[in-house]
């Protein structure tokens, strides 16, 4: 399965020494577009706290594409194949009530951290999304801060950036990409003990002094120096193009083969 992700680890490595500038994204044209919608379930007498439902999103996404049937052959297999060829980019969108069940119907991947639901779609163009996905909002996604605790030594572990605030919505994708990127790269070992651990993480807010130290400015370095990989977004919403706004380590999952040589 790995090789389904295998043109991230391509891209990935192009982009690493090019300037923040350099790494925009040029749209598609409208009806080629293709997105992964991200469900947040967000009820409105109970709302999720916010790193459960980030660490729910970031399992859900990669647990898509990782899924069986994406395998060639499998029902999912080409538009995922196709999503992937391109920018993987995502929109998340929130459910509640009636349109959170409605969602279970189409195909996809739900994932429940600690009571915290996201459910992750197959991929398709954005100009055909099912009524069910369309008629849910974007917007509204934010949720407070909330204190997780020290995040395990045994699962990646996922760090926003302290200086670019993002909505959950907006957070929910980056971490997606995040996982997405860090299984690329995975030796099949490695790969194998995280998907045996059904793809669980950790998100954190980085502190200033973590960030200072694992991205100091150039992704070139942060994977070279530390192995981690650094999320630069695309530009389409909330923040400038190139922007890093994740790093994504490999924690609990290496061993001495533990990583690809692709990059």
């Amino acid at each position: 399965m790995t090789g389904l992700l295998a043109p991230l680890a391509a891209r990935y490595a192009s982009w690493l020494d090019l300037p923040a500038a350099d790494t925009a994204v040029v749209e598609a044209e409208p009806d080629e577009v293709r997105a992964m919608p991200v469900i947040l379930r967000m009820e409105k007498a109970s709302p999720p706290a916010r790193t459960p439902l980030l660490e729910a999103a970031a399992t859900a996404a990669l647990a898509v594409c990782l899924d069986e049937r994406c395998e060639p052959g499998g029902p999912w297999y080409e538009p995922m194949r196709d999503w992937l060829a391109g920018h993987i980019r995502k929109v998340a969108r929130r459910a509640r009530g009636a349109h959170w069940d409605a969602v279970q119907e189409l195909p996809g991947v739900t994932v429940d951290i600690d009571g915290a639901q996201v459910r992750a779609l197959l991929p398709g163009r954005v100009s055909e999304v099912p009524k069910e996905v369309s008629r849910l909002q974007v917007s509204g996604t934010d949720l407070a801060a909330d204190a997780p605790g020290p995040s395990p030594d045994d699962r990646p572990l996922l760090l926003l950036n302290p200086d670019v605030p993002m909505t959950a919505g907006k957070s929910a994708a980056q971490v997606g990409h995040a996982t997405m990127l860090l299984a690329a790269v995975l030796g099949d070992a490695a790969l194998a003990r995280w998907r045996a651990d059904g793809f669980r993480c950790a998100v954190r807010d980085a502190t200033p002094a973590q960030w200072a130290e694992l991205a100091p400015g150039d992704p070139a370095a942060t994977w070279r120096d530390h192995g981690v990989i650094a999320v630069r977004d695309a530009g389409f919403t909330e923040i400038a193009p190139g922007t890093i706004t994740v790093l994504a380590q490999a924690r609990g999952l290496r061993t001495d083969s533990g990583l690809t040589s692709r990059l």
